[in-house]
C-alpha cells in the first residue's frame, strides 16, 4: 500500500497503518519510542496521531504497539480536517480523554500552534505520557531516535542536579555568543531526556534540560538553526548566522547577512507582548546527536545551549506569564559554566565518565 492510499476513507487509520510498508531502518527508533521512552504496558491505551507525510514512521510505531498488546487508535490529520489546522479535530481530543499515552508524529504547518496547544492541554490535565514528534523525518528516525536513552538520561540527571542549585549559568562560543542567565529559584528545571513520565510530556528524540530563566543578558549567535516553520525555510545557519542582542530578557537587537531571515524572525518575535521574551533556557544532552541537520526537533537536543522566545511552558516551570508563540534558537560548539564549574568545552561535555 502506498502513502497516497491513506486518502481512502474506506478503512480505519489503524488498519491502513498496519498494512503500510516502512523501511526496516525505522524499527530501532520505533522500538526505542514505544519500549524505552514511553514504556507502554499491555494494559494501557494509546492515541497515535500522524499525517500523510509521516504515515510510514507511524506505521513502524503501530507495529511496535501491536507487539506490546496494548489497545490503541490511530488518526491521520488531513482525513479529519483541512490543513493547516485551525483546531485539533474533536475525534482526536475525545480519544485522548480515555488514553494513557499519546504519540504525535506529524509534519506541522504554519499557524497550527493553537491546535497543538489544545492537544497538550489534554495531556497536561490528564497527566498523560506524551511523545511530541513534531516534524519527525526518516533521517531523525535513523539518527536521534537511535540514541542510548538510558545513557542520555544519566547525563541529563547529572546536569540538572547542578543546574537546580545554580544562581547563574554562563555560555560562550567562538562565533561570538556570550550570555549570562540568572536563575529564578521559584521556577522549576525539567528534564526531558527521552524517558517520558506523567510529570512532563517530552519531545522525541529527547535529550535536554530546561527552565524559564530569571533574566538573560548578552549576545547569542544563532549559527545552528531557528525553530518553528522558519527552520524548514532557512535551514542551517552557520554560513549566515543570526546575531541576537538580549537585554533584560528581551531581544533588543537582531542582525544577519540574510536580511529575509532577520525580517521573518523579527516579525515572529513581535507577534504579541511576550513573543520577544526569553521563555526557555535549555541545555541539550543527546550525546547520540553528532551534528545539526536543519530540523529543530532533533537539533535542539544537540549538546549545547538553546534558548526560546515566547511561551515559557509555565504550567511546568512555574512562570506566570504567557505567549501565543514559541521559537527556539540553537548555537554550536559551546563552552558552558554552571556558576564556576565548567561542564562543556567546545561542544563536549566534561561530565561523561
Amino acid at each position: 500500500m502506498s502513502v497516497s492510499s491513506l486518502l481512502s476513507p474506506d478503512a480505519s487509520a489503524r488498519s491502513r497503518l498496519l498494512e503500510l510498508p516502512f523501511p526496516a531502518a525505522f524499527v530501532p527508533g520505533a522500538r526505542a519510542a514505544v519500549g524505552t521512552c514511553l514504556r507502554i504496558e499491555p494494559s494501557e491505551k494509546v492515541t497515535l496521531i500522524c499525517d500523510r507525510e509521516t504515515a510510514p514512521i507511524a506505521a513502524s510505531m503501530a507495529q511496535e504497539l501491536m507487539t506490546t498488546g496494548c489497545r490503541w487508535n490511530a488518526f491521520v490529520l488531513g482525513d479529519l480536517a483541512p490543513r493547516p489546522l485551525t483546531d485539533m479535530p474533536a475525534e482526536i481530543l475525545a480519544d485522548m480523554e480515555s488514553s494513557d499515552v499519546s504519540i504525535f508524529a506529524v509534519q506541522v504547518q504554519r499557524n497550527e500552534l493553537r491546535s497543538r496547544m489544545q492537544m497538550t492541554e489534554v495531556v497536561n490535565r490528564r497527566r498523560m505520557r506524551h511523545a511530541h514528534m513534531v516534524n519527525i523525518t526518516p533521517q531523525i528516525m535513523c539518527e536521534g531516535m537511535r540514541a542510548d536513552y538510558d545513557r542520555v538520561d544519566r547525563l541529563s540527571q547529572k546536569v540538572i542536579e547542578k543546574a537546580r542549585k545554580a544562581r547563574f549559568i554562563r555560555a560562550t562560543t567562538t562565533a561570538g555568543t556570550d550570555i549570562r542567565a540568572e536563575m529564578n529559584p521559584e521556577y522549576k528545571w525539567l528534564k526531558t531526556s527521552g524517558i517520558i513520565s506523567r510529570d512532563k510530556w517530552g519531545n522525541l528524540p529527547g535529550g535536554e534540560i530546561f527552565t524559564t530563566p530569571g533574566e538573560v543578558n548578552g549576545v547569542f549567535v544563532v549559527d545552528g538553526v531557528v525553530g518553528d516553520y522558519l527552520c524548514a525555510q532557512f535551514g542551517l545557519l552557520e554560513a549566515t548566522p543570526l546575531t541576537l542582542e538580549i537585554r533584560g530578557n528581551r531581544i533588543v537587537g537582531c542582525s544577519s547577512e540574510n536580511k529575509k531571515l532577520c525580517e521573518e524572525f523579527q516579525a515572529y518575535t513581535h507577534t504579541d507582548e511576550n513573543s520577544d521574551r526569553v521563555g526557555e533556557f535549555a541545555i541539550g544532552t543527546n550525546i547520540g546527536v553528532e551534528r545539526v541537520i536543519g530540523n529543530i526537533l532533533q537539533d535542539e537536543k544537540f549538546p549545547g545551549i538553546h534558548i526560546a522566545f515566547g511561551n515559557p511552558y509555565g504550567e511546568h516551570t512555574g512562570a506566570p506569564w504567557r505567549s501565543s508563540t514559541h521559537i527556539d534558537v540553537v548555537g554550536l560548539r559551546f563552552n558552558i559554566w554552571i556558576e564556576d564549574e565548567q561542564i562543556m568545552q567546545d561542544g563536549k561535555f566534561l561530565l561523561l565518565a
